[in-house]
Parts: C-alpha cells; structure tokens; sequence
C-alpha cells in the first residue's frame, strides 16, 4: 500500500451508474425511431396542429401589440427631440442676434 488504499482500489467503480446512463439512451432512441415511424403513418396529431397553430395566432397577436409599442415610442420620441431641438434653435438665434 503506497497511500493507504489497499491494492486493486482504483478498479472498484459501480459500473450500474454507467448502465443505467446507457439503458436512458437506448429508452430515448427507442422512443424518438417509435414516435418517428408513428409520425410517418399517422402524421402529426390534432392536438399538437391546434397548439401549433395557437402559438401562431399568439405570436401574431403579440408582434402586432409590439409593432403599435414601437410605433408610439418613436412618435413620442420624434414630438420630444423636435421639442428641445426647437428650443436650441431658438436659444441660437437670440444668440445669433445678441452678436450682430
């Protein structure tokens, strides 16, 4: 014994772990070829149409509210900066005249 393990230490590992991390893969393989070939037969299921389609409806009713959002931000961007720009114009100009 060099470090107080006894000899043939390093070669006692559980191997279940990595049979159950194989046996999870191969259940995964097993359900993704199934779910594959049923998709091939059958084709896609009413359900998941009908959610497909209401995330679509959703994503277009949510990108048409942020379109709106965006439109007035920039409205109300454009009405300030024209505000305080109007206000240094004015401010240059008096000091334009002061200096004449």
């Amino acid at each position: 014994m060099l470090d107080e393990r006894p000899v043939g230490a390093a070669l006692s590992k559980d191997i279940k772990v990595g049979e159950k991390v194989d046996a999870s893969e191969a259940l995964d393989l097993l359900i993704e070829r199934r779910d594959r070939e049923r998709r091939k037969s059958e084709g896609e299921r009413a359900e998941e149409m009908a959610w497909k389609e209401s995330v679509r409806r959703y994503d277009a009713k949510r990108n048409t509210q942020l379109s709106s959002a965006w439109g007035l931000y920039h409205q109300g961007q454009a009405q300030r900066l024209r505000a305080a720009l109007e206000a240094l114009i004015a401010h240059h100009e008096g000091q334009a005249q002061r200096y004449q």
